[in-house]
């Protein structure tokens, strides 16, 4: 695929993707979508990335979905530019058939593909980031904010509703209450604000955001194997919805025993007993434990 919205860029072995619609304040289209979910599938091939940064090409970071159709933007019948082909949800009695392909979110795919990702995601949140500019960073592993981003889940003031899957990934990060009170204001606020609400984890100076990314991307490539993040990563989200430690237990002691014999744990533990550097063989292309995935993929009805 070739990219007309984002920026994909490899170096170092550190993904970065930049939402490039810098004259419209990167704002989100089906274009976009499509490509961030393209651009996730090529992370999750290449070994030759160990982690994945996000962040805005110019002074926004993503302004929310692009409003040009005017009051038809979030009216899908009536919108001409629906990038997907699933055709008419409507039956021949006229209802809606609400399983069908095309009533799916737009936003909602892309942060359910973020949260398949095998790789750490850093959001680098450079400026505004409202409506699914902020919801698709929910999934995102940490997310560090400039002093001049402001974040808004602006959805009830614009007559809709939250998305992107974000009523299961905000309440889960920053607790119920403070859920609610954004959503329901639908206010836009400083990234101070985001900070003490526990949605970011550090604010930085504009210039200092994207190093102070690099930099936790880069301690997290040059300290730990690549098959463990992967499965960390899946352990970690997934097990946000258990509803018993045991079914963690089941998924830890599947990866210990099984990792625990892999030449990643004889490299880690030969690596440190020796005070040098580890170098670890797997990798998440051909490595994952045969017990990977655990879960049964959910499908979309």
């Amino acid at each position: 695929m070739t990219y007309k919205t984002i920026k994909y860029e490899v170096a170092e072995n550190i993904l970065t993707i930049t939402l490039n619609r810098p004259d419209k304040l990167n704002a989100f289209t089906g274009e976009m979508m499509f490509e961030l979910i393209d651009a996730f599938d090529k992370a999750d091939a290449d070994d030759n990335v160990g982690a994945v940064i996000v962040t805005g090409e110019g002074r926004a970071f993503c302004a929310g979905a692009d409003l040009s159709a005017g009051a038809k933007t979030f009216d899908y019948e009536k919108r001409e530019d629906r990038p997907d082909k699933a055709g008419d949800p409507r039956r021949d009695d006229g209802s809606i058939d609400y399983s069908h392909e095309a009533v799916r979110d737009g936003g909602g795919r892309v942060s359910l593909r973020i949260f398949e990702c095998l790789k750490p995601v850093i959001a680098a949140v450079n400026g505004p980031a409202v409506g699914v500019g902020v919801t698709m960073q929910l999934p995102m592993d940490i997310r560090l904010a400039s002093e001049d981003a402001k974040f808004g889940f602006v959805f009830n003031r614009r007559g809709i509703n939250p998305e992107a899957c974000s009523s299961w990934f905000l309440p889960r990060l920053v607790g119920i209450s403070q859920a609610l009170e954004w959503t329901y204001t639908g206010r836009v606020f400083p990234a101070q604000e985001a900070l003490e609400g526990g949605l970011v984890k550090k604010v930085y100076k504009a210039d200092e955001l994207l190093p102070a990314a690099r930099a936790l991307a880069r301690e997290i490539i040059d300290n730990t194997a690549p098959v463990s993040n992967a499965l960390t990563r899946q352990m970690m989200w997934r097990m946000l919805g258990a509803d018993h430690p045991m079914e963690a237990h089941k998924v830890d002691s599947r990866a210990i025993y099984s990792r625990g014999a892999s030449a990643d744990a004889k490299e880690g533990v030969m690596s440190f007993l020796e005070k040098r550097p580890a170098e670890y063989p797997c990798t998440v292309s051909k490595d994952m434990p045969d017990f990977f995935p655990w879960w049964d993929e959910r499908k979309y009805s």
